[in-house]
C-alpha cells in the first residue's frame, strides 16, 4: 500500500499572495519526458515520495494556469488553486506511467475535476451538480450565455441542441445560476445594518398566538363535552362523518349500522341539533 503524500508535495504559500506562490512554484523546473517517466516509474514502483514530491512541484504551474479559468465563479482564486493542487496529487498518485502518455494528459482531468468540484460545492447550499448534464449544464452554460441577450425559451432550445440537452434542462440551470444563495448576515446599508434585521417578521406577536391556543383549547373542551349529550350511535356518526380524518358517506356509515342512508342523514342532524343545544350559554 503506497504512503500519503499528504501537504509535503506541495510548496508551503502564502495563499493571500499569489505572486509570491507563482515565485516559488515557478523555482521548479520542468521535467523532459525521460526524468517524468523515471520519476513516475519510482513512485509506481516503490512508493517514493521524493519522486512524487518533484512531479507534482512540476506541475504546479499547470494548476494556476487552470484555476484561472475559473476566477470568475466569485471564488478566491488561491482556494482554486489548492483544490486544484489537491487533484493533481490525485493523478499522481494513479498514474501509471506505462500507458505510453505524459501525465499532463491525465493530470489536467483531475485538476480540472477537484477544481469544478470545488466550485459546486462551493455554488449553493443545495448541491446542484449531481448528475453528468447537470455538471455539463452549470460549467457550459455561463460561457454561452455571454454571447445572448436574453435566455428565453427559445433561446434555451437553441442552446439545449447544442450542448445536447432538453429545454426545461437549460432552463432550470439557469435559474439555479441567477438565484444564487444569500446570507442574512449580508450588510445592505452603509452603517453595517444587516438585512436580517430588514425581514418584517409576519408571525402573530405573543398575546394573539397565546389567544389563538386558549381559544383552540376551550373550543375543544366544549366539544367534548357536547359529546358527552349523544347516545353512543349518534357518538359514533358524528366521529365517522366529521372527526374522523377520512369521513365515511352516509352511505358507507348506513351499510355499518344496517339502516338506510336517509336514516344516518336523520340522525346525524339530531346529534348536531344536541350538540348546538349543550354549547348554548345558560339563561341567566
Amino acid at each position: 500500500m503506497k504512503p500519503t503524500m499528504a501537504y509535503a508535495l506541495v510548496p508551503v504559500a502564502d495563499q493571500g499572495d499569489l505572486v509570491r506562490y507563482l515565485g516559488e512554484i515557478n523555482q521548479f523546473p520542468i521535467l523532459t519526458p525521460e526524468e517524468e517517466f523515471q520519476l513516475a516509474v519510482r513512485y509506481y514502483e516503490h512508493a517514493d515520495l521524493q519522486a512524487a514530491h518533484r512531479l507534482v512541484s512540476s506541475y504546479l504551474r499547470y494548476v494556476v494556469k487552470i484555476a484561472k479559468e475559473y476566477a470568475n465563479y466569485g471564488l478566491r482564486l488561491m482556494d482554486l488553486v489548492q483544490e486544484g493542487s489537491l487533484g493533481l496529487m490525485q493523478a499522481v498518485k494513479k498514474f501509471n506511467p506505462y500507458k505510453g502518455f505524459r501525465l499532463a494528459t491525465y493530470a489536467i482531468w483531475w485538476i480540472r475535476a477537484s477544481i469544478q468540484e470545488f466550485i459546486l460545492r462551493s455554488w449553493s447550499l443545495v448541491k446542484i451538480g449531481t448528475t453528468a448534464m447537470q455538471r455539463k449544464l452549470f460549467f457550459s452554460l455561463r460561457r454561452h450565455k455571454s454571447s445572448i441577450e436574453r435566455l428565453d425559451r427559445d433561446e434555451a432550445m437553441l442552446l439545449g441542441q447544442k450542448l445536447g440537452a432538453k429545454t426545461q434542462e437549460i432552463l432550470d440551470m439557469d435559474g439555479r445560476l441567477v438565484n444564487r444563495d444569500d446570507s442574512l448576515n449580508r450588510c445592505v446599508l452603509e452603517d453595517g445594518e444587516e438585512l436580517q434585521n430588514l425581514i418584517p417578521d409576519k408571525r402573530n406577536n405573543q398575546e394573539v398566538a397565546l389567544l389563538a391556543t386558549e381559544t383552540a383549547n376551550l373550543n375543544r373542551r366544549a366539544a367534548i363535552d357536547a359529546l358527552r349529550v349523544l347516545n353512543d350511535r349518534e357518538r359514533a356518526i358524528i366521529a365517522w362523518r366529521i372527526l374522523d380524518d377520512t369521513p365515511l358517506t352516509l352511505e358507507e356509515i348506513g351499510r355499518k349500522l344496517g339502516v338506510s342512508r336517509e336514516r344516518i342523514r336523520q340522525l346525524e342532524q339530531r346529534a348536531l341539533a344536541k350538540m348546538r343545544q349543550a354549547l348554548l350559554p345558560l339563561p341567566a
